[in-house]
């Protein structure tokens, strides 16, 4: 069943705690949204939070994907540039897939749904993300139709030895 994209839903107590508990589950699945396993939902809602505080204010919005059940499946939030030179993209955060819906096309069709809703969105004309090198969310990425435009070496610790490339992604939208 393919997923059904919602953007701007209404942030319900029921809704954020569906999307702390995805972030949590795809961060506990390895996924690299920010936090490194084992985390559990009280060590993400603040982030959540200031995304919500930021939604409030205008500066941040959310897509979110639902199953045949209605559950949260999916998301990404789109984070609007203050600086008056680059008000004609935005930021593509926290995109994630829960690791059940995984393998099913979900991914594509969520970049899909927010390549579509950027499009619509006033005066954006490209979308900016940032992934974790060596999990091969750049070639993901790159096959949603976005192109590498700049790699930062070793500019994330996951591990007192382990660092990754931070790799900064773009697709633009004329």
């Amino acid at each position: 069943m393919p997923l059904r994209f919602e953007l701007d839903p209404e942030a319900t107590p029921e809704l954020l705690d569906s999307v702390c508990a995805l972030w949590a589950d795809v961060s506990n699945a390895g996924g690299a949204v920010g936090f490194v396993p084992p985390v559990a939902k009280d060590d993400i809602r603040p982030d959540l939070l200031k995304h919500l505080a930021a939604m409030t204010e205008g500066r941040t919005r959310l897509l979110i994907g639902r199953d045949e059940d209605g559950a949260v499946a999916a998301t990404a939030f789109f984070t609007f540039n203050a600086h008056r030179l680059m008000r004609h993209w935005c930021w593509l955060y926290t995109v994630m897939v829960h690791p059940s819906h995984q393998g099913k096309g979900h991914g594509r069709a969520l970049m899909a749904a927010a390549e579509d809703a950027a499009r619509d969105m006033d005066g954006i004309r490209g979308i900016r993300l940032t992934c974790r090198g060596g999990t091969g969310a750049d070639r993901f990425y790159e096959a949603c139709g976005y192109k590498e435009v700049g790699r930062a070496p070793g500019a994330i610790r996951v591990a007192d030895d382990d660092f990754r490339d931070d790799v900064t992604m773009w697709l633009p939208l004329n």
